[in-house]
């Protein structure tokens, strides 16, 4: 069963409201300041985006800011994809599932409206892309924050994180 994304609309700006309104979680000082990406605790700093939101950007400890979904995780690009188009599907889409949606995707924290959009693969799902790279998450990312495909080497091709502008990250 694929994971689904269903869209709705998170204010970027009541996001960061509420972020900077928490204190003493991950990735806290504990005197309400914010600590650096990564830099407090062993879990990464990662600014989650909105219930429903389509991902944010987030920052992964090496890589910096680049896509999260919309429960924090690492999403990324296929260097195997052709004119915006997957070509992952099989043993592919089970260890690198794509993200999908069943209506327009939504921009959430730092992400541009101008970059995403979506497109139809070939078995009838309609997949998300961001600077015209479908997407994906990778199964061997356990929690947020993860970056563990970053740079792997496997259906014929290399898989990144994407940054904010739609291109590779690293």
């Amino acid at each position: 069963m694929s994971k689904r994304f269903f869209p709705l609309a998170v204010p970027a700006v009541a996001l960061t409201l509420a972020i900077a309104g928490c204190g003493g979680g991950p990735g806290s000082t504990g005197d309400g300041s914010a600590a650096g990406p990564g830099t407090v605790g062993t879990e990464p700093a990662v600014v989650p985006p909105g219930p429903g939101a389509f991902g944010a950007l987030a920052s992964v400890p090496k890589l910096g800011l680049v896509l999260v979904d919309a429960e924090g995780r690492t999403l990324y690009g296929f260097e195997g994809d052709r004119d915006g188009e997957s070509r992952c599907y099989g043993a592919c889409a089970r260890d690198w599932p794509p993200l999908l949606t069943d209506g327009a995707p939504q921009t959430s924290n730092g992400t541009s409206a101008a970059r995403l959009s979506a497109t139809r693969r070939r078995d009838g799902e309609t997949q998300v892309t961001y600077g015209g790279h479908p997407l994906y998450s990778y199964r061997g990312d356990r929690k947020p924050g993860e970056a563990n495909g970053q740079g792997a080497a496997a259906f014929g091709g290399h898989w990144f994180a994407l940054t904010g502008n739609g291109k590779p990250a690293g």
